[in-house]
């Protein structure tokens, strides 16, 4: 064989080996992306050849799928659409998955998931036309009713945990949407409906409970520090804090005020106990400086910050700052500076103190459903952390209840329940502007439910909405529609 051939012989060989290389890429690797793609539309006209499953709610669907006489065969239908949008997320021919459990568990709501690979060789064998699996949810049906009313047309979220599992029992994001207006099969209409949702600035497309930019605590954070704090063993709930009317940033000017400029205590010595109870912002600055950063931080991510978490939806992970200067620190310890959480959260450090300081995962799907409603798969309950001693725990509860029966959060007051909570107004921006925040649990003597509840400032120009004005009424809601009777 010459040079020349030798050399064509070569290039020939190379070639398939690319050729033989690229396609096992495609077919093994990238498959499952490629399929996945918002844009494929092979892949969206074959699932809309099959019943999508449903997504229940006590046992009633808020999404199924409907039997139409055009060419895609089936349509999604939500019903309840705005009161569970960012729990179901959409499912758009245009747009595919998007958004909550439509998207997180596309494939498992196709049929497409590894978890159905029988069922799908049973529907070969049959004949059976495929279809996907349901899921059944945590959520209460009135809990998630409650929260929804009680927010009303105000932007905010509000979520409710099951303190014992981790079960979400409501998640509300406003503004909302109505994703049957991209689930429809009237594509200009669908096209427009989605132009107008990502254009608002409102961003009604954004779950603000678990997601977006995520918010300043304020005084929610507290209960983080006064947990560090008797974790440390160097404070009790009698212990008393330095806490005057104005307290001046360490290596600043700048005073920090306590809210509407009243002291905490006539000797400006409150004590933990008390701190906490009429949200004392001078003795909180002064207690986060002694516990040092690394304290704060460690007892944070006990909590929760910084962690991982997929319920089954990504959640944004919550933080406290690094290297943080003396008067950073302060500034913390009443959940300002570079402080940031989701409502999930805040609702999460509540659950944490009410079972004792086990913090249960979050999760939102309590069980996996196939077509003869047989169960394919069940969350079980999985303990996250140990966030704090049950004495700590204890003390806090304690703490918490005062807020409610002569604090700052008596708006959360249930006749015949003892509710356990905590206020917080949180600054934002350089405007003045703040938000309000309640977080709390009852029954406090045998905690059901855990919730955290944000209202966004309506303007930029704060005008004294605090957050147990604003925040506490719609966490009693919910409260009171969680406790069993």
């Amino acid at each position: 064989m010459n040079t020349p051939i030798r050399r064509l012989a070569f290039l020939v060989l190379a070639m398939f080996t690319a050729l033989l290389l690229a396609t096992t890429w495609i077919q093994f690797v990238a498959a499952d992306g490629l399929r996945d793609r918002p844009g494929n539309r092979r892949t969206l006209i074959d699932t809309y050849s099959r019943e999508r499953g449903a997504i229940l709610v006590d046992g009633t669907a808020v999404a199924r799928s409907e039997r139409t006489d055009d060419d895609l065969r089936w349509v999604r239908r939500y019903d309840q659409a705005t009161r569970y949008s960012h729990v179901t997320g959409y499912w758009s021919f245009t747009y595919g998955a998007g958004l909550g459990l439509e998207k997180a568990r596309n494939a498992v709501l196709a049929g497409t998931d590894d978890s159905l690979f029988y069922q799908r060789v049973v529907d070969l064998v049959t004949g059976q036309q495929p279809s996907g699996a349901s899921l059944e949810l945590t959520i209460d049906p009135d809990v998630q009713a409650a929260a929804a009313e009680a927010l009303g047309d105000r932007r905010g979220a509000a979520v409710a945990v099951d303190p014992r599992t981790g079960a979400i029992l409501a998640l509300v994001s406003r503004p909302s949407f109505d994703p049957n207006a991209l689930s429809s099969h009237n594509l200009t209409a669908v096209d427009e409906a989605y132009q107008q949702l990502t254009q608002d600035p409102a961003q009604p497309l954004v779950n603000r409970a678990i997601a977006g930019d995520l918010y300043p605590p304020g005084s929610t954070f507290k209960l983080v520090v006064a947990a560090a704090a008797l974790e440390s063993g160097d404070y009790r709930a009698d212990s008393e804090l330095d806490g005057p009317v104005r307290y001046t940033l360490p290596g600043t000017s700048t005073e920090l005020p306590n809210f509407g400029g009243e002291a905490c205590d006539p000797q400006g010595r409150p004590t933990l106990a008390r701190s906490v109870q009429i949200s004392c912002n001078t003795a909180f600055a002064w207690l986060a400086g002694q516990l040092g950063a690394d304290a704060v931080r460690e007892q944070a991510q006990e909590f929760g910050f910084g962690q991982q978490i997929e319920v089954p939806m990504q959640v944004t992970p919550s933080s406290y700052p690094d290297q943080l200067d003396d008067a950073q620190l302060a500034l913390t310890g009443v959940g300002q500076y570079d402080v940031r959480v989701t409502p999930l959260q805040v609702a999460m450090v509540s659950a944490a103190i009410a079972n004792d300081g086990a913090l249960m995962t979050p999760y939102l799907v309590e069980t996996v459903r196939d077509r003869d409603l047989e169960v394919i798969h069940e969350t079980r309950p999985r303990t996250m952390s140990r966030s704090v001693s049950a004495s700590t725990a204890a003390a806090l509860t304690e703490m918490m209840v005062s807020v409610v029966q002569g604090g700052s959060g008596t708006l959360a007051q249930i006749p015949g329940v003892s509710v356990a909570g905590k206020t917080g107004t949180a600054e934002f921006g350089s405007s003045g502007a703040a938000h309000a925040w309640f977080t709390g649990f009852a029954p406090a003597d045998d905690p059901q439910i855990a919730v955290a509840v944000i209202v966004e400032s309506a303007t930029d120009n704060w005008t004294g909405e605090t957050g147990g004005q604003v925040a506490a009424p719609v966490a009693r809601a919910m409260l009171e529609a969680g406790v069993a009777p």
